[in-house]
């Protein structure tokens, strides 16, 4: 009975002419000391059941997003001749990455419904505010943040960065930064027709420190009294040693 029912609901669903079959170059990235940024080539073809669409124009968006985390903006005014914090707006989750890959400029290739709906551009990237806003207008706030982030490598929008090849490859290349954070990295890849979504892939990439980095991060979350006395200790042998130094010099 179940079977059937899942037979019936399939024959229901209307099938889709396109769908998007993609892979990564690496899905596993490692932070070392030595750790200066990464490339990543994401590649792909579409998948076609019937003939393709010669009227509608296709467009292709990837998007990578690092693990999102709360944020605080605040704004700095000079009271009595000192610059204090006054104001400040609070995101409740904001991508501690984000990266925007496109075939054409979004404007031509994206609906503004859908990209409300799929939080595609680096503005609705940032999730809803944390807490009741207390100034009249938090966009510069936001703003504030976007061209901060964007300054620091940390999001960006290349609207040349996908490359398409006969209406069926397409490849988009990543430079990471070397001041990324640990997590899991989504990446979507949206397939559009006319600015309206045909089809998405979905997959991440993780990122995770190695070695002795690794070692030190666990061993300051799970015994951060180990930690701290390991820390204290290799203080006091550095001033020891530098003490020493100091007298051989003078002698």
């Amino acid at each position: 009975m179940i079977r059937a029912l899942i037979i019936l609901l399939a024959l229901a669903l209307p099938a889709r002419a396109e769908e998007v079959v993609a892979g990564l170059s690496h899905d596993n990235i490692g932070i070392t000391a030595s750790f200066n940024g990464s490339e990543i080539l994401i590649y792909g073809a579409i998948k076609r059941f019937e003939p393709e669409p010669t009227s509608d124009r296709m467009g292709i968006i990837v998007t990578l997003e690092g693990p999102p985390g709360s944020v605080t903006i605040r704004r700095k005014s000079r009271q009595m001749g000192i610059w204090v914090n006054t104001d400040s707006v609070g995101v409740a989750a904001a991508p501690s990455y984000y990266a925007v890959a496109s075939s054409a400029p979004l404007a031509e290739i994206l609906d503004p419904n859908v990209d409300v709906s799929q939080r595609i551009s680096i503005p609705l990237a940032m999730r809803s505010f944390a807490g009741p806003i207390e100034v009249a207008d938090a966009r510069p706030f936001t703003e504030a943040l976007l061209r901060i982030r964007q300054e620091e490598g940390l999001y960006h929008l290349d609207e040349a960065a996908v490359t398409i090849l006969e209406n069926t490859l397409f490849r988009a290349d990543f430079t990471l930064p070397a001041n990324l954070i640990e997590g899991d990295y989504k990446t979507r890849i949206f397939l559009l027709r006319d600015g309206q979504l045909v089809d998405q892939y979905r997959t991440a990439i993780y990122v995770r420190k190695v070695g002795l980095e690794r070692w030190l991060y666990t061993l300051s979350r799970d015994h951060a009294a180990i930690y701290g006395a390991l820390s204290l200790a290799l203080a006091v042998f550095a001033g020891w040693a530098a003490a020493a130094v100091f007298r051989l010099i003078r002698t």
